[in-house]
């Protein structure tokens, strides 16, 4: 996953003509220290899409205008516009993102 570190970053991220997804973590969530270890395989599935991350703490507009209250969470972009939100509470085990993914990719 490439890293998103400000908002001007993630303004030109989400603008992207492409669906993209990112995934919104901080360093002390433990929920997101899981969803690192078995995303991975995950992400091979999806390897037309690129993934960013953005830390939630570092890049708060960014988590405040897409009310991302939970983490983590997963938002795909296009063209700008949030086309879809995983919430922390389902984002808890690989069936459930996978399933988002497919859905929404």
């Amino acid at each position: 996953m490439e890293p998103i570190t400000t908002y001007q970053d993630y303004k030109s991220t989400i603008d992207s003509d492409e669906k993209i997804v990112i995934k919104f973590y901080a360093g002390w969530c433990p929920d997101c220290t899981a969803l690192n270890m078995f995303i991975p395989p995950i992400l091979e599935k999806f390897d037309s899409t690129t993934f960013y991350e953005l830390n939630r703490d570092e890049v708060e507009d960014a988590a405040t205008e897409n009310e991302v209250m939970g983490i983590p969470s997963l938002l795909v972009f296009k063209n700008g516009e949030k086309l879809a939100h995983l919430h922390s509470r389902d984002a808890k085990t690989p069936e459930q993102v996978e399933a988002f993914l497919s859905e929404h990719l």
